[in-house]
């Protein structure tokens, strides 16, 4: 079980650093997917299936749509392929691959020097993590739908084409 967990956290890494550092905006969902199937699979090793099922169903099922149509209604095309290769720079790279390394480097020292606790797998229905989810975490659920509708409104800002006046009073000849 335990070389499972590795390959499935193996291929957790490999997915997201893809998705990362892919241009093709459907290759990075692709490689989305695949990681949270990864993840979902690694819940399911440490003895949470629930969490694996939502994992499935709710990222990898429900976003993966969202973010499917919102590309969809960005409709960029070659044009805005060619935008994105021009403010990308690499210099932009620099700032969060030594905080990645940082938090990488942290998390070796962590589990290096770290007594190993014996893990306990204790079921949990899921109307208790409803109603804990519903409770003493409402603040961070609120915080994500917040983050969620933002990236739409977003999405939905940056496709949004060049509006165009009919009505001659409200044409800038006439002002």
């Amino acid at each position: 079980m335990t070389i499972l967990f590795y390959i499935a956290s193996f291929f957790a890494i490999i997915a997201t650093i893809k998705m990362i550092i892919g241009t093709n905006a459907i290759h990075a969902l692709l490689y989305l997917i695949t990681s949270l199937l990864s993840v979902s699979v690694v819940f399911f090793i440490l003895g949470a299936p629930f969490v694996a099922a939502l994992e499935v169903i709710i990222y990898a099922g429900a976003i993966m749509v969202l973010f499917v149509f919102v590309i969809m209604m960005l409709n960029l095309g070659k044009e805005g392929v060619k935008e994105e290769h021009e403010l990308f720079n690499k210099k932009v790279l620099i700032g969060p691959s030594i905080i990645s390394l940082a938090l990488l480097f942290e998390m070796i020292y962590i589990l290096m020097h770290q007594s190993m606790l014996p893990v306990t797998f204790n079921e949990i229905p899921p109307d208790a993590v409803g109603k804990l989810l519903f409770t003493k975490y409402i603040l961070v659920i609120e915080l994500a739908a917040f983050l969620l509708i933002s990236g739409i409104i977003g999405a939905y800002h940056l496709g949004e084409k060049g509006k165009v006046v009919h009505h001659r009073f409200l044409q800038k000849e006439n002002l």
